[in-house]
């Protein structure tokens, strides 16, 4: 009886004192981390709101499951039609050719119609406005810098709507509205939250960076959404790659699928056509700007530690071993002969005409040399690229809104697109303004917005290094795809607006950091309260910034003393 009694005693004290424990901890706010299943590490679920928040709202629990089903697209359509409704209003809005529009609207237009762009002459701008059918198109050949695809784009809205500001505006308001939408479903997917995804391309509506781009005919745009369709469908070829391994491994009798390395080592995902959708939206991004080729380098990357953490997780002992031997040719041809492949065809307009620049070098200046098995028009093709590197290189002319990269999250030194000042009564100027006001559109991104994403990329930095988070390191690959490699031509001539590549990116941290700040699941009420109180102060501020922004977005006349008291910063005059 003297042994069994110590057991005994001892075996309540083991049952006992760990809870003590706990709930002594937990007065200092510990709370144990819930243990997560082999499934749900693989595909996470989506979360799903409070029980508690649907009686405050009177939505009866039959209705809930529906409403959530459809608030997954839905919630994503009605951010994507308030962005439509912002940067189609006025679209045609200064009637002018603003910036670098002088150069990719009428090259897109000589495009469309001749399949190659043309030599334009000077000063002839202004004709266009008056009468655009007045103007011919040249037929000389014009010696263009970049790609040919961001000016198919704006070429079909000129097709469409003609050779006029709403016409060559159109096509990159179309994509500016649809990366919103897309940034919705990509934040969605990534945090498995409707509520954070939405708000990412909420934050992505208002930011004025981006709400610019979209009303203008430029390149970068173009090239962000296609960067932004590329990174969603890795996104999607993640999660179809982690179901496809989940489905291959053991369950247990208790139905708990367990790790096996064999399976995880040795398996072959096969078909993965979401890859292949990235390698043609990666083709298509360099097709519109060399910097595309960063990203795809960057993105491919990503997408192969991707798999090596996936067969990690499925219980791989040497996952990079495996990876190595199963997904990293697949992965290359899945993405870089694609975008190859993509690339030239985007050039087909030039190819098949005898008039492009530099069209007929092979069998002119280019004739002979160790390459002339290869066919004429690749060569000459191949010599035009290396030409039009050089020039990107050598491109050190100053310019007065040029910037330096580091500079460029900060807001440093915004570009401005079209200034006029129009006297009191003229112009929209309203009659009882003391002096002349100012109409302005101004590539600047929304200051608050882009002030909170330098504490959100701190943040995300944070939860990938020492939370090995992988979302916050897909992140901060976005960031630093786009951003990053200008570091590298610092002495070239380069501007903030080129900034626009990242800009989902640094949606997706501040709205990263604004779910840290709601609170983790399970968190108490006060908790919540304090949460949400503090995100939304943020989001409303964010919000009012662009408003108050919002006529230096679009030209609109407002008195130069408003005017002045919209630049915070002197280096934005």
């Amino acid at each position: 009886m003297t042994s069994t009694a110590p057991k005994t005693l001892q075996g309540k004290d083991a049952d006992q004192q760990p809870a003590g424990r706990q709930q002594r901890l937990r007065r200092f706010g510990y709370a144990p981390r819930p243990v997560i299943g082999l499934r749900e590490r693989l595909v996470p679920p989506y979360t799903r709101p409070s029980e508690r928040l649907w009686p405050v709202f009177g939505i009866p629990p039959a209705v809930v499951n529906p409403l959530l089903r459809t608030a997954a697209w839905g919630g994503p359509l009605l951010v994507a039609l308030v962005a439509g409704v912002l940067r189609f209003w006025n679209l045609g809005s200064p009637k002018a050719v603003i910036f670098d529009e002088t150069y990719y609207a009428k090259d897109a237009w000589a495009l469309i119609n001749q399949g190659y762009e043309g030599s334009w002459p000077k000063d002839i701008d202004k004709s266009i406005l008056r009468d655009p059918s007045s103007v011919p198109i040249p037929t000389d050949p014009g010696y263009v810098v970049h790609p040919p695809v961001g000016k198919w784009v704006i070429g079909i809205g000129e097709q469409l709507f003609g050779f006029t500001p709403f016409g060559w505006r159109f096509m990159v308001a179309v994509l500016g509205t649809l990366s919103v939408l897309m940034l919705c479903r990509i934040g969605r997917r990534l945090f498995r939250s409707t509520f954070l995804g939405c708000l990412a391309g909420a934050l992505l509506a208002v930011d004025g960076l981006h709400f610019v781009m979209s009303r203008t005919a430029l390149l970068d745009l173009v090239l962000m959404f296609f960067v932004l369709a590329a990174f969603g469908a890795l996104i999607v070829d993640r999660d179809w790659a982690r179901r496809r391994l989940a489905a291959a491994l053991p369950v247990d009798e208790d139905g708990v699928l367990r790790p096996d390395a064999t399976i995880a080592e040795t398996l072959r995902f096969g078909w993965r056509p979401w890859r292949l959708t990235a390698g043609l939206m990666l083709g298509l991004a360099a097709g519109t700007k060399w910097n595309g080729l960063y990203v795809m380098a960057a993105f491919g990357l990503l997408t192969v530690l991707w798999d090596v953490g996936a067969r990690r997780t499925a219980g791989a002992v040497r996952p990079y071993k495996a990876v190595l031997k199963k997904d990293l040719v697949p992965a290359f041809v899945s993405t870089v002969p694609v975008a190859i492949v993509t690339y030239i065809a985007s050039w087909t307009g030039w190819i098949v005409t005898d008039k492009g620049y530099f069209r007929d070098w092979a069998g002119t200046a280019g004739k002979g040399g160790s390459f002339t098995w290869l066919p004429d028009w690749l060569r000459s093709l191949w010599h035009y690229e290396t030409e039009v590197y050089q020039f990107h290189v050598n491109l050190t002319s100053g310019h007065t809104y040029q910037s330096n990269p580091w500079s460029w999250i900060v807001l440093g030194r915004p570009v401005s697109y079209y200034y006029e000042s129009p006297s009191a009564g003229i112009g929209g100027c309203p009659s009882d303004a003391a002096d002349k006001c100012a109409s302005e559109v101004l590539a600047l991104g929304t200051p608050l917005l882009w002030w909170a994403a330098c504490f959100a990329i701190a943040y995300i930095l944070w939860r990938w290094l020492f939370r090995r988070d992988w979302r916050a390191g897909a992140i901060a690959c976005g960031i630093a795809a786009g951003w990053v490699p200008w570091f590298f031509y610092q002495e070239r001539t380069i501007f903030l607006f080129y900034a626009v590549v990242f800009v989902p990116f640094l949606c997706l941290a501040v709205a990263m950091m604004i779910g840290a700040i709601l609170g983790p699941p399970g968190s108490d009420e006060r908790r919540r309260a304090i949460g949400a109180i503090g995100a939304g102060v943020l989001v409303l501020l964010i919000i009012w910034n662009f408003i108050y922004f919002h006529p230096l977005y679009t030209g609109t006349p407002i008195p130069v003393e408003d005017w002045r008291n919209r630049m915070w910063l002197d280096t934005w005059v």
